[in-house]
């Protein structure tokens, strides 16, 4: 009976295992086999099978170590950012404020808004010449002495991409916090007052460590994310050279397919020794 039922069991999950090999597990090995190779652009051609060529090519490319400094600089300000932004939201938006409900619904337009438009309406804002943000700080504030060109300036462009990356995903982090505090029950409150603690005390031992996991869980998978960023950096403008761009210029511009294969085989053996680094440390399983 338990090897019929082990059978059906087998049957019924054979489906998704197909699913996940098709989809998932061939494209890695692909991918991984494409690192090793020179790839012909003549379909009529094959492959021609050059060892560790192109690694050693990668990591001794000044560009390409360019393009990481650059992308961690984004990605640790976009998610000490982001989640800076959404806990003290989050924090704010769970007291018994009067119109909460509009606030909160109004905060998430950010995230579920069309990424092109946000980025159209950004690039008008920010534009060198006509845009509202060098108009108020220039002209009206007289913060800046000149116009910042936002848009084609390399240092401007990264504040710019990590601006524009905390206001579009705090969203995220504000509904998964303020999620976490509304399971948190009131009575643990009631008591920490019986005991005598004031509102930072109960920020400290109460809200902070219940708070803790589930921030944590949300900088590693942000961190993940962002790290890979391409769309809205790609969008917003170009010349902010992080990982994603320089990947898709190498395999699209220059059609250097196989070294293009190489950087995400090296970038998912970085990133998956900070995630296992993380884990275990931060969420400590």
């Amino acid at each position: 009976m338990k090897q019929k039922e082990a059978r059906l069991g087998y049957l019924l999950i054979a489906p998704s295992l197909i699913l996940i090999t098709l989809v998932i597990l061939y494209p890695i090995v692909y991918n991984v086999t494409l690192s090793f190779q020179k790839v012909a652009l003549n379909p009529r051609r094959e492959n021609l099978f050059i060892g560790f060529d192109n690694y050693v090519t990668l990591l001794t490319d000044p560009s390409f170590w360019n393009s990481i400094w650059v992308t961690l600089i984004f990605t640790l300000g976009t998610v000490i950012g982001s989640t800076a932004v959404g806990i003290l939201v989050a924090l704010m938006l769970n007291q018994a404020l009067k119109g909460r409900r509009i606030f909160r619904s109004v905060i998430l337009l950010p995230y579920v808004a069309p990424i092109i438009s946000l980025v159209f309406v950004w690039q008008y804002m920010f534009n060198p010449v006509y845009g509202m943000v060098n108009y108020s700080l220039v002209e009206q504030l007289g913060i800046l002495g000149a116009n910042v060109d936002w848009l084609d300036s390399p240092k401007a462009a990264l504040g710019l991409v990590t601006l524009f990356d905390i206001w579009h995903l705090f969203p995220f982090t504000f509904m998964m916090v303020l999620a976490k505090l509304q399971s948190i029950d009131n009575s643990v409150y009631e008591a920490a007052e019986i005991d005598g603690a004031n509102g930072w005390n109960k920020l400290r031992y109460v809200t902070i460590p219940e708070v803790t996991f589930v921030v944590g869980s949300l900088m590693i998978l942000r961190f993940i994310w962002n790290f890979y960023k391409f769309d809205d950096v790609y969008l917003l403008t170009r010349q902010v050279p992080v990982v994603g761009v320089y990947t898709y210029e190498l395999a699209f511009t220059t059609f250097n397919h196989g070294l293009a294969a190489a950087i995400t085989v090296t970038l998912f053996v970085l990133v998956m020794a900070f995630v296992l680094f993380a884990v275990k440390k931060v969420l400590k399983w």
